[in-house]
């Protein structure tokens, strides 16, 4: 169930549109008060529509069962020297497969660290990078972070993620089979990633936007694609995808969650939806298991 489900979708197509940069916050404000019935300020309905980091953490980055802590890795190509979050099953025997957790448009913050502590207590090796290392990391909130992610190049960018899947291929206690998973601009990613990368073993899409049609041969990892319901601007490109992924012969499995919103995942924020979210997670994971171990 969404956090709250009254909101008026008119409200949350704007508050995409803010998030994604094709409207302002001043824009935001004054069209939402413009159409808001539910007697909050613009504001007000701002600041509920925004991630609340401190009400949902579903792994404790002190759970005794993972171990977690930042490393560096180069990207000569993007940004250079860059760093990530880094979660691992504790006193694992035995080499384990990787993931790379691509974060959303607006750099590593707490739910994408939350996201790679899961994937360790699923029994992955999971490394999530923070596209914004060379404007100083994540700032500690997503607007900040929106501002910062928008002044680097998505050429650098993808090379910074290409450079993190290589870094954990060849890391000791990886079996070197590695996938990727991301959201929004992570989801954009995975689907890049598994463009440009011919020896990805998985890639997970979250309502991300999707390569073009001509490039789509070069996809070698098998793809998951998860969409929302109500999501009219990613949705939009999905069918000229799938034409593309059909003529091209690859595999992949594609789910729409009907009547959820962009970012139905985040449980940080009142588009989360907790049926949704839990169902394709558990794809997710089998997904993984699947195609990586």
């Amino acid at each position: 169930m969404n956090r709250n489900p009254t909101i008026d979708p008119n409200v949350l197509n704007l508050f995409d549109g803010y998030v994604h940069g094709r409207i302002s916050r001043r824009q935001f404000l004054d069209r939402v008060g413009a159409i808001s019935a539910t007697g909050l300020s613009a504001t007000a309905i701002l600041e509920l529509l925004s991630p609340n980091y401190a009400r949902a953490q579903q792994v404790s980055p002190n759970d005794d069962s993972i171990e977690v802590s930042y490393q560096d890795y180069d990207s000569p190509e993007g940004g250079g020297l860059m760093r990530g979050y880094f979660a691992v099953p504790a006193q694992a025997e035995d080499r384990l497969p990787g993931v790379i957790v691509v974060h959303e448009n607006r750099g590593l913050n707490p739910y994408i660290e939350d996201v790679a502590r899961r994937l360790a207590l699923a029994g992955f090796i999971a490394f999530a990078p923070d596209a914004l290392t060379p404007l100083g990391g994540y700032p500690g909130n997503d607007d900040e972070g929106r501002v910062l992610q928008q002044k680097r190049n998505s050429n650098e960018m993808l090379s910074d993620f290409m450079a993190a899947v290589r870094f954990l291929q060849d890391y000791e206690s990886c079996t070197g089979k590695v996938g990727c998973v991301g959201f929004c601009f992570g989801g954009w990613m995975a689907n890049a990633l598994a463009v440009k990368i011919n020896n990805l073993a998985a890639a997970v899409s979250f309502y991300g936007g999707q390569p073009a049609a001509v490039d789509v041969p070069a996809i070698n990892a098998p793809l998951l694609i998860h969409h929302a319901g109500l999501d009219e601007r990613i949705n939009s490109g999905w069918p000229a995808y799938q034409a593309a992924l059909d003529a091209a012969g690859k595999t992949y499995r594609e789910y729409t969650y009907e009547n959820t919103n962009h970012g139905f995942h985040n449980d940080t924020t009142p588009r989360y939806d907790k049926a949704a979210a839990a169902l394709a997670w558990q794809r997710t994971i089998e997904f993984f298991r699947q195609n990586l171990v």
